[in-house]
């Protein structure tokens, strides 16, 4: 009877949990195009206040590259109602936080602050979209930070070019073959008309969607959100017609040379389809079933049991057109990187002809759940959960049902989609090795 009330009592907890996880929201479009999304959550007295912009690194003309990622930079120098190099004093003396971030698809902009001050976040993204002051010395301003940016994370970073190098082996035609931050040449080369366009082009309420989430009262913030972006003009609509790849019909070798590092290391790479696909799904857990953690089957065998690696990791990098699935490996003392290349190639070739276990299904079954349970623990994170699954899923009900396409998800389906994507001929093997130095 005692194990039977537990079971009970287990079942009922576990219900409880599954509905409290439900996130409730409600959308509607300004008559400007703007997508507006609000979720009520009371529970503490914070509010997020996010736009996404459907822009980012691919959004560009050969020789103008880095354009969404220099606009992330330059639309914090100020605005026509916010003086220069005011607007993070001014967050951070409400209360507040705030950041943004640019990927090759979107741009993303938040605030966090306490509920008392949404009327203030509100207005500060109205000012960013309507109002921006885009001049000379702003551009010039930003275009040292971002030199800088670069020399710190990429130039001067051990590894800090390999998805560069990824990207532009795996991409010959599509921008993304290009890396998010672009080249300073570019941006050097380029005028402040360029710049006045790119934002009248992109930065419009019809190629944006709005978020507030947490501790709000909906119709008081319906009425501040129609106060301060109903009248903010709608743009030209945005037309995107990138060119496509070629598939990938014979493995490509190549190598790299970064003088940051002293320890080479060994990336195979494969173009796979955008993270809409139920395909990019199957991937993710395949990079999961074959990295995550010390009981993965790659870090496992090469890490523990062979010792041939330092360090092994199988990555799905999901983009809305092509996504990229690469696994890096550095090598223990005088392994090669050839001997690293068959083992993973084992492994994926094992992935591609056998079923995994029923267990390590389940195992990742529990991981996924784990996953989806955090991104919607906080206010901040269904924030940006609810813009991405509408700007770049075009579903905002991901943020409830996604869990569902990833228990859907069969052994069968993760060895049938190995198999579709992770062959020796479709791959390129890129040898990344510490510069060589000239000789004197």
């Amino acid at each position: 009877m005692k194990q039977k009330l537990l079971s009970t009592s287990a079942l009922l907890l576990l219900f409880m949990f599954a509905n409290a996880q439900k996130v409730t929201y409600e959308e509607y479009d300004l008559d400007n195009g703007l997508h507006v999304i609000l979720h009520q959550d009371n529970t503490a007295p914070v509010v997020t206040t996010s736009v996404m912009y459907h822009v980012g690194g691919k959004d560009r003309t050969e020789g103008r590259t880095g354009f969404a990622h220099f606009f992330e930079h330059l639309l914090f120098e100020g605005t026509k109602n916010i003086e220069k190099g005011k607007w993070f004093e001014i967050v951070s003396s409400n209360g507040g936080k705030n950041n943004a971030n640019t990927s090759q698809d979107r741009t993303y902009y938040y605030e966090v602050f306490p509920s008392n001050n949404l009327k203030l976040g509100l207005w500060m993204e109205a000012e960013r979209m309507l109002h921006p002051v885009i001049n000379q010395g702003g551009v010039d301003t930003q275009n040292e930070v971002v030199k800088e940016e670069k020399r710190l994370r990429y130039d001067n970073s051990p590894y800090g070019k390999i998805l560069f190098t990824v990207s532009e082996n795996l991409f010959k035609n599509h921008p993304y073959k290009d890396p998010n931050i672009g080249y300073m040449k570019d941006l050097d080369s380029a005028s402040l008309d360029e710049f006045i366009a790119y934002k009248e082009k992109y930065y419009v309420p019809n190629n944006a969607v709005l978020v507030v989430a947490g501790d709000i009262d909906i119709p008081q913030t319906k009425q501040w959100i129609s106060d301060y972006f109903k009248d903010i003009p709608r743009g030209e609509e945005v037309v995107r017609n990138y060119p496509t790849e070629e598939p990938i019909t014979t493995e490509v070798k190549t190598v790299s040379y970064d003088p940051n590092i002293q320890i080479p290391a060994t990336i195979i790479a494969y173009r796979t389809p955008g993270f809409k696909d139920r395909d990019a799904y199957v991937l993710d857990m395949l990079s999961t079933y074959l990295s995550d953690g010390p009981t993965s089957k790659l870090y496992k065998k090469m890490v523990d049991d062979q010792k041939e690696a330092l360090q092994v990791g199988a990555f799905n990098i999901g983009q809305e057109d092509y996504g990229m699935y690469l696994v890096f490996a550095l090598p223990v003392g005088d392994t090669s990187l050839e001997t690293l290349n068959a083992s993973i190639e084992e492994e994926i070739e094992k992935a591609r002809t056998n079923l995994i276990s029923e267990n390590d299904h389940k195992k990742l079954q529990n991981k996924f759940e784990n996953r989806f349970v955090n991104s919607n623990s906080s206010v901040e994170g269904i924030a940006g959960s609810l813009a991405t699954n509408y700007m770049l899923y075009g579903d905002t009900s991901l943020i409830n049902k996604e869990i569902d396409i990833y228990r859907s998800i069969t052994r069968e389906e993760i060895m049938e989609v190995a198999k579709k994507y992770l062959n020796p001929n479709q791959r390129v093997v890129i040898d990344y090795l510490p510069e060589e130095k000239p000789s004197n």
